[in-house]
């Protein structure tokens, strides 16, 4: 229904769409027209699961690469898995407002602001040298038919995600392949990246992956760590859930070599807040 709000296909419904409103009554009529007008609409996007690409998320790939880049001076690749329409792919481009100061650019059109708890990580040069994901049906944002099934499964009263979402689409630039995330990222670990720090992150994404998808990446990513060092790194990044039940998702991270992980706190699952915990440099170790 909020695609054809946003289209501009059912303009009785919009009038009394957020932010519009109306009595309640009134809304009923003009959702049943709506539905039996649009039936055929309706029905099409039955086809496929319903797909979004929280940008709030960001805020922890933001915290992470920071605390990455001051620890390794080189340029990231990135690899995401389950990237959706690559909106989190372009994090060092939106701007992360903390508690004593910002991270990334501070004219950027996303702003992120979560209830931040703990240390802030301290502000690094971050460089990108490359930028890509995956995922089963990608979504290009390019492709208006495309951002609008991002923008339509956004409550249509939450207006400040909806501005985030667009502004993120207005800065996406990412490629995002279509394919099995176990055989694209045995694939993409393959190529040498010398002179990089390889990132390969996914923020609520594993709990969508198919035991043996996640056996294989997991195989992936042990295999390229024994092919790491210091001047061809490899970090791999999570945001996900774990046994911590109504606590949000936890945020762990492995570096090669040395496969040493940590967890460097926790995150609401939609990125409202923020409980960084990473170790500073004194207390790190390996």
């Amino acid at each position: 229904m909020n695609a054809l709000v946003l289209r501009g296909d059912s303009p009785e419904l919009a009038a009394l769409w957020p932010p519009n409103s109306g009595p309640e009554d009134a809304l009923e009529t003009a959702l049943a027209e709506a539905m039996t007008r649009h039936e055929t609409v309706l029905l099409h996007w039955l086809d496929s699961p319903p797909q979004t690409n929280e940008v709030r998320r960001a805020a922890v790939l933001i915290a992470a690469g920071h605390w990455l880049a001051q620890r390794v001076d080189l340029p990231f690749v990135l690899s995401e898995l389950g990237a959706a329409g690559g909106l989190n792919m372009m994090w060092d481009r939106f701007r992360l407002d903390l508690p004593d100061g910002t991270l990334g650019p501070a004219d950027s059109p996303v702003r992120l602001a979560p209830d931040w708890r703990g240390p802030c990580p301290p502000a690094a040069l971050v460089r990108i040298a490359d930028r890509r994901g995956v995922d089963l049906n990608p979504l290009n944002t390019q492709d208006p038919e495309d951002a609008l099934r991002l923008l339509s499964y956004i409550w249509a009263d939450q207006h400040d995600r909806i501005a985030r979402t667009r502004a993120a689409i207005a800065l996406a630039q990412a490629t995002v392949d279509r394919g099995d995330a176990a055989a694209w990222l045995e694939a993409r670990l393959a190529t040498p990246r010398p002179g990089a720090l390889h990132l390969v992150y996914h923020t609520i994404a594993w709990q969508y992956f198919p035991e043996d998808t996640k056996a294989r990446c997991r195989a992936a990513l042990t295999q390229a760590g024994t092919r790491a060092t210091t001047e061809a790194p490899l970090a791999h990044l999570s945001m996900e859930a774990d046994e911590q039940h109504g606590k949000g998702a936890v945020i762990e991270l492995t570096l090669w070599p040395g496969g040493a992980r940590m967890t460097l706190g926790r995150v609401d699952f939609h990125g409202r807040w923020v409980d960084w915990r990473a170790p500073g440099r004194h207390s790190e170790h390996g």
